[in-house]
């Protein structure tokens, strides 16, 4: 009985702390989301702030700043929806088995992508949208099957493949007129060195 009772505290611990974890991470998932709305919104209902300009900037100091606030800014609604899905299903898969996955690809993409669109776009231009997260994400994931050889991990990586495969082999190429491409060049890159770091670390641990 008294066996039976502690088997009963050990699945309701269990219970209870994956739980909290899918809490956790859908919070923290809506948070980052929702703030890229919420930006969105204020710039629609603000337009005098200009907030557009604070993207990338290819080649000037302060084109710089844009590698930080760029994921943050879209050109127009469909802009943002066009890369919401992207983020809240490659986002999601990004954050098992850590929080901390998430965070390592996340800050990957963002200098992957920032600091290629700095290097290559074309002059005056201003490279904004959150895409080159979403192609991080998808880097990020499709390599760390790769390196890790984890079963889950691999099932996981050629879900993506399979779903993003030809929007991540067009995606980094200069073939549609206004969209940048060094952003989703940079992030996939920044994604790739993000999982192959991650898995360098955890073996070196274990």
């Amino acid at each position: 009985m008294a066996q039976d009772s502690i088997r009963l505290a050990g699945a309701t611990s269990a219970g209870g702390s994956l739980l909290a974890q899918l809490r956790a991470r859908v919070l923290l998932l809506a948070a980052f989301v929702g703030s890229m709305w919420l930006v969105f919104f204020l710039s629609a209902a603000l337009p005098f702030l200009h907030l557009n300009r604070h993207g990338v900037v290819p080649r000037t100091l302060g084109g710089l700043q844009g590698i930080l606030f760029a994921p943050w800014l879209h050109a127009s609604l469909v802009h943002l929806i066009a890369n919401t899905s992207g983020l809240l299903i490659l986002g999601w898969l990004c954050m098992w088995p850590r929080i901390d996955n998430f965070w390592q690809a996340t800050i990957g993409a963002m200098l992957g992508a920032g600091l290629c669109a700095w290097g290559f776009g074309a002059p005056y231009t201003a490279h904004i949208g959150a895409s080159g997260l979403v192609f991080g994400y998808a880097g990020y994931l499709v390599a760390r099957g790769f390196y890790t050889r984890h079963i889950l991990a691999m099932l996981v990586a050629l879900f993506v493949a399979g779903s993003y495969g030809l929007t991540m082999l067009f995606g980094p190429m200069p073939l549609y007129p206004g969209v940048s491409w060094q952003s989703h060049l940079g992030g996939a890159l920044g994604g790739i060195l993000a999982a192959r770091a991650t898995a360098r670390s955890r073996a070196r641990l274990l």
